[in-house]
């Protein structure tokens, strides 16, 4: 009986410890999110600007070449654009995909369906630059994030499961 006690205590601390380093891994992922749809979004500035390719071509080039939630953003951008605008496609792809980013980061890059495929060139080659500018504030804050709260959701959880563990023992 007291093996017993002892097991469920100890699976207590793990589930404990385990929750905090996945509270702590959101934030990381969150960064890595960002920084990898600042890079997508670069790349899709400079196919639109030079080789002159439809956007459901670029979205699907990048959908299929960036990590999961960045390439599912992409690919269903391109699959809404058979029935709607770009721009719709663009901002409720950001808003239906499941995904590390929060409410400002979903805000700062539905911007961009504002002049996607509506606008010329240069100005969708603007509206991405300013998207671009907007994304590299919130990945600096996603870092202060990072760098703030991950250790202390990491170590909160391993305290919680402790007092938990010696409150029952």
């Amino acid at each position: 009986m007291y093996l017993i006690k002892i097991l469920i205590l100890f699976a207590i601390f793990v589930l404990c410890s385990f929750i905090g380093k996945i509270i702590a891994g959101k934030f990381k992922s969150r960064l890595e999110e960002l920084k990898e749809l600042k890079n997508s979004l670069n790349i899709f500035k400079t196919k639109i600007k030079f080789t002159y390719s439809p956007i459901p071509e670029i979205f699907d080039e990048i959908g299929k070449n960036s990590s999961k939630n960045v390439g599912k953003i992409f690919t269903s951008a391109k699959e809404k654009m058979k029935n709607k605008t770009a721009g719709e496609a663009w901002k409720e792809s950001i808003e239906s995909t499941n995904s590390n980013l929060n409410d400002d980061d979903k805000k700062t890059l539905q911007m961009l369906s504002k002049m996607l495929g509506e606008a010329d060139l240069d100005g969708q080659v603007g509206q991405i630059d300013i998207t671009l500018n907007f994304l590299e504030k919130q990945i600096q804050n996603a870092e202060e994030e990072k760098n703030k709260n991950a250790k202390l959701y990491s170590k909160l959880g391993t305290i919680i499961g402790l007092a938990i563990v010696i409150m029952l023992f």
